[in-house]
Protein backbone atom coordinates (compact mmCIF):
# COMPACT_ATOMS: atom_id res chain seq x y z
CA UNK A 1 0.00 0.00 0.00
CA UNK A 2 2.87 2.37 0.74
CA UNK A 3 4.87 1.47 -2.37
CA UNK A 4 7.98 1.14 -0.19
CA UNK A 5 10.40 -1.77 -0.11
CA UNK A 6 9.84 -4.24 2.76
CA UNK A 7 13.49 -3.96 3.85
CA UNK A 8 13.16 -0.19 4.22
CA UNK A 9 10.16 -0.56 6.53
CA UNK A 10 11.85 -3.33 8.50
CA UNK A 11 15.00 -1.24 9.00
CA UNK A 12 12.88 1.75 10.03
CA UNK A 13 10.99 -0.25 12.66
CA UNK A 14 14.21 -1.82 13.96
CA UNK A 15 15.87 1.59 14.15
CA UNK A 16 12.93 3.11 16.00
CA UNK A 17 12.79 0.23 18.49
CA UNK A 18 16.55 0.46 19.04
CA UNK A 19 16.31 4.22 19.63
CA UNK A 20 13.52 3.79 22.19
CA UNK A 21 15.06 0.84 24.04
CA UNK A 22 18.53 2.39 24.32
CA UNK A 23 17.09 5.73 25.40
CA UNK A 24 14.93 4.00 28.00
CA UNK A 25 17.85 1.89 29.27
CA UNK A 26 19.94 5.00 29.85
CA UNK A 27 16.95 7.08 31.08
CA UNK A 28 18.16 10.04 29.09
CA UNK A 29 16.50 13.42 29.61
CA UNK A 30 14.19 15.14 27.16
CA UNK A 31 16.95 17.49 26.03
CA UNK A 32 19.40 14.65 25.39
CA UNK A 33 16.74 12.72 23.46
CA UNK A 34 15.94 15.75 21.31
CA UNK A 35 19.63 16.28 20.56
CA UNK A 36 20.02 12.63 19.62
CA UNK A 37 17.04 12.73 17.27
CA UNK A 38 18.02 16.07 15.65
CA UNK A 39 21.15 14.44 14.26
CA UNK A 40 18.92 12.11 12.21
CA UNK A 41 17.66 15.04 10.13
CA UNK A 42 13.91 14.65 10.69
CA UNK A 43 11.47 17.57 10.68
CA UNK A 44 10.70 19.38 13.94
CA UNK A 45 7.18 17.95 13.96
CA UNK A 46 8.47 14.39 13.67
CA UNK A 47 11.10 15.08 16.36
CA UNK A 48 8.34 16.22 18.73
CA UNK A 49 6.27 13.10 17.93
CA UNK A 50 9.28 10.88 18.69
CA UNK A 51 9.91 12.75 21.94
CA UNK A 52 6.29 12.32 23.00
CA UNK A 53 6.43 8.62 22.07
CA UNK A 54 9.57 8.23 24.17
CA UNK A 55 8.12 10.08 27.18
CA UNK A 56 4.85 8.12 27.06
CA UNK A 57 6.48 4.69 26.82
CA UNK A 58 9.86 4.80 28.61
CA UNK A 59 8.57 3.39 31.94
CA UNK A 60 6.81 0.54 30.19
CA UNK A 61 9.88 -0.20 28.06
CA UNK A 62 12.09 -0.25 31.19
CA UNK A 63 9.72 -2.66 32.95
CA UNK A 64 9.71 -4.99 29.93
CA UNK A 65 13.51 -4.85 29.70
CA UNK A 66 13.85 -5.67 33.40
CA UNK A 67 11.61 -8.72 32.94
CA UNK A 68 13.71 -9.90 30.00
CA UNK A 69 16.99 -9.59 31.92
CA UNK A 70 18.42 -12.98 32.87
CA UNK A 71 18.08 -13.94 36.51
CA UNK A 72 21.63 -14.92 37.41
CA UNK A 73 22.42 -16.85 40.59
CA UNK A 74 23.91 -14.90 43.46
CA UNK A 75 26.55 -15.91 45.99
CA UNK A 76 25.37 -17.20 49.37
CA UNK A 77 28.29 -18.97 51.01
CA UNK A 78 31.43 -21.01 50.36
CA UNK A 79 32.83 -24.10 52.06
CA UNK A 80 36.30 -25.38 51.28
CA UNK A 81 38.55 -28.27 52.21
CA UNK A 82 42.19 -29.06 51.53
CA UNK A 83 42.98 -32.72 50.87
CA UNK A 84 46.57 -33.97 50.65
CA UNK A 85 47.52 -37.47 49.57
CA UNK A 86 50.89 -38.22 51.16
CA UNK A 87 51.47 -41.75 49.95
CA UNK A 88 49.91 -44.65 48.11
CA UNK A 89 50.69 -48.34 47.79
CA UNK A 90 52.85 -47.81 44.75
CA UNK A 91 54.42 -44.44 45.67
CA UNK A 92 55.58 -44.03 49.24
CA UNK A 93 56.84 -40.47 48.90
CA UNK A 94 54.30 -38.30 47.10
CA UNK A 95 52.41 -35.15 47.86
CA UNK A 96 49.24 -34.61 45.90
CA UNK A 97 47.18 -31.64 47.19
CA UNK A 98 43.61 -30.90 46.09
CA UNK A 99 41.26 -28.07 47.07
CA UNK A 100 37.55 -28.87 47.16
CA UNK A 101 35.09 -25.96 47.09
CA UNK A 102 31.37 -26.13 47.72
CA UNK A 103 29.74 -22.98 46.42
CA UNK A 104 26.22 -22.24 47.67
CA UNK A 105 24.14 -20.06 45.31
CA UNK A 106 20.72 -18.40 45.51
CA UNK A 107 18.56 -18.35 42.39
CA UNK A 108 14.87 -17.47 42.38
CA UNK A 109 14.46 -18.17 46.11
CA UNK A 110 16.09 -21.62 45.67
CA UNK A 111 19.48 -22.62 47.02
CA UNK A 112 21.79 -24.73 44.92
CA UNK A 113 25.29 -26.01 45.56
CA UNK A 114 28.14 -26.53 43.11
CA UNK A 115 31.11 -28.70 44.07
CA UNK A 116 34.42 -27.84 42.42
CA UNK A 117 37.82 -29.45 42.83
CA UNK A 118 41.16 -28.11 41.69
CA UNK A 119 44.84 -28.20 42.45
CA UNK A 120 46.43 -25.26 44.36
CA UNK A 121 48.36 -23.88 41.38
CA UNK A 122 45.20 -23.57 39.28
CA UNK A 123 43.43 -21.96 42.23
CA UNK A 124 46.24 -19.41 42.60
CA UNK A 125 46.02 -18.60 38.89
CA UNK A 126 42.25 -18.12 39.21
CA UNK A 127 42.75 -15.79 42.19
CA UNK A 128 45.29 -13.73 40.23
CA UNK A 129 42.92 -13.41 37.27
CA UNK A 130 40.03 -12.33 39.52
CA UNK A 131 42.22 -9.77 41.31
CA UNK A 132 43.34 -8.42 37.93
CA UNK A 133 39.69 -8.10 36.84
CA UNK A 134 38.84 -6.25 40.06
CA UNK A 135 41.78 -3.94 39.45
CA UNK A 136 40.55 -3.18 35.94
CA UNK A 137 37.13 -2.27 37.34
CA UNK A 138 38.81 0.64 39.13
CA UNK A 139 40.03 2.23 35.89
CA UNK A 140 38.27 5.33 34.55
CA UNK A 141 37.25 3.53 31.36
CA UNK A 142 35.39 0.77 33.23
CA UNK A 143 33.79 3.26 35.62
CA UNK A 144 32.44 5.20 32.66
CA UNK A 145 31.01 2.04 31.09
CA UNK A 146 29.36 0.93 34.34
CA UNK A 147 27.90 4.40 34.86
CA UNK A 148 26.38 4.32 31.37
CA UNK A 149 24.96 0.83 31.91
CA UNK A 150 22.86 2.01 34.85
Amino acid sequence: KLNIDVDTIQHGVEGLSYLLTESSKLMISEIDFQESVQVLGFSDELNQLLLQLYLDNRKEIRSILSELAPKLPSYHSLEWRLDVQLASRSLRQQIKPAVTLKLHLNQNEDQTAQVLQTDPSTLLHLIQQLEQALGEMKTNHCRRIVRNMK
